[in-house]
């Protein structure tokens, strides 16, 4: 049987095998792409976005299969799909000379995506506090996490997701169990609501998806100029691992370190993140 031709209606997107994504597209001009981390959606970007687009920019961000309001699939939730509706969305929309920004998971999408489908349509990269080259701890990883703490995720989630969906960014997403932290609930409330809306199943799989892909040989084709943005301080994915190592095998990137930045520095750090964000967009 023929797959279905990808349609655009009311920002959905439908890709090849069905699955619906939804995207937001606001203002107009150079277009910048961002792919949001677990288990949030295209909302976690609302600033970022507000930002650009009064900045003269295009801003794109899509719910990933399974987030927010995309299909909830039962198959499909690995990076290998998450890459494929990326391009779908980029092909769709004929996109061309875009800015890739992808946060956490989001980074590891958007290395796979260039990994399948090349930096054809793709002016330049950033990734911020993302999970690649690869999170888990292995023989050739060593600085990697164990899988144990992925099963306590894992196990969590299971036990009482909303629940935990409260503990993660009351804790350490954001640093807020650092002493001295000042901690806000509105960021809480919003993290929550955003990781509720995902799928029981889809962000219960995803963990796999973005702890274990590894993502060497992807990072080694990017072949644009990438700005990787990590804190030093990120309890969920360790600078040494995943900043550090990423800048090491991107050959046109450079590495802005964060003192004391916690996981969501976008967030925590916005203001100097939207500055560094607009400043290499338009160098």
């Amino acid at each position: 049987m023929k797959a279905a031709s990808p349609l655009t209606s009311s920002n959905i997107i439908t890709t090849p095998d069905g699955t619906q994504i939804y995207y937001k597209d606001w203002g107009s001009g150079p277009t910048v792409i961002l792919c949001h981390g677990w288990p949030l959606s295209s909302d976690s970007w609302a600033a970022q976005m507000l930002f650009l687009a009064s900045q003269g920019f295009r801003t794109i961000a899509h719910d990933r299969r399974g987030h927010g309001r995309s299909s909830q699939t039962w198959l499909g939730n690995d990076m290998d799909h998450y890459a494929d509706d990326l391009a779908t969305v980029i092909e769709t929309l004929k996109l061309k000379d875009a800015v890739l920004v992808g946060f956490s998971t989001g980074g590891g999408e958007v290395a796979r995506y260039i990994g399948r489908h090349g930096t054809r349509r793709v002016a330049k990269v950033v990734l911020v506090s993302a999970v690649t080259p690869l999170m888990l701890k292995t023989e050739r990883n060593p600085k990697g996490l164990p899988v144990e703490v992925f099963d306590e995720i894992r196990a969590a989630q299971l036990a009482n997701r909303s629940q935990f969906y409260k503990d993660l960014p009351a804790g350490p997403f954001y640093g807020f169990n650092r002493p001295g932290a000042k901690s806000s609930q509105g960021l809480i409330d919003e993290w929550w609501r955003e990781g509720m809306q995902g799928g029981h199943h889809n962000t219960y799989e995803s963990i796999k998806a973005f702890s274990e892909t590894d993502f060497t040989e992807d990072l080694k084709k990017i072949d644009v100029p990438t700005l990787i943005v990590h804190g030093d301080d990120d309890q969920i994915v360790p600078i040494e691992a995943a900043g550090r190592a990423s800048a090491k095998l991107i050959k046109k990137s450079k590495l802005i370190v964060y003192p004391n930045a916690p996981h969501g520095l976008p967030e925590t750090h916005r203001d100097r993140f939207n500055a560094d964000l607009l400043s290499f967009i338009r160098s």
